[in-house]
């Protein structure tokens, strides 16, 4: 009993020091190639793209203020990654493939739970979270 609690335990230290691990700079690098079109270059929802989008993209400078002052990152995530897919030009919103697949690493959400998903989305995310307004 102790050895698989300790094993437990292991595994969810490693799981923890992984979701440490955010790169706002290559999140902001991920954002200006695959959200901007959309998003806009202040993450505003006023992209180049917005005129010919079914709805339009939202204010992810936003995201905190409209969720009780708690960035959501569990449904950000998945709405990145698609398990929450949002149909806003008659399809799914973009996603990227490969680039958002690979080894996964957890990141906390706000309720204490840990998400799997890429890098990518990890470092993309600390981005999202540095653009919030106060």
């Amino acid at each position: 009993m102790r050895r698989i609690m300790a094993i437990g335990m292991a595994a969810w230290m490693a799981v923890a020091g992984a979701a440490e691990a955010q790169d706002v700079r290559a999140g902001e690098e991920t954002y200006e190639r695959y959200c901007a079109a959309c998003h806009g270059q202040e993450a505003t929802g006023y992209g180049p793209m917005r005129a010919v989008l079914t709805l339009h993209p939202v204010d992810l400078t936003a995201l905190r203020a409209g969720n009780g002052d708690v960035f959501p990152i569990a449904r950000v995530v998945r709405r990145i990654d698609g398990r929450d897919p949002l149909v806003s030009h008659g399809s799914p919103m973009p996603i990227y493939g490969g680039f958002f697949e690979g080894r996964d690493v957890a990141l906390k959400t706000d309720a204490g739970q840990p998400i799997m998903t890429s890098q990518p989305v990890v470092d993309l995310v600390a981005y999202l979270q540095s653009l919030q307004q106060p």
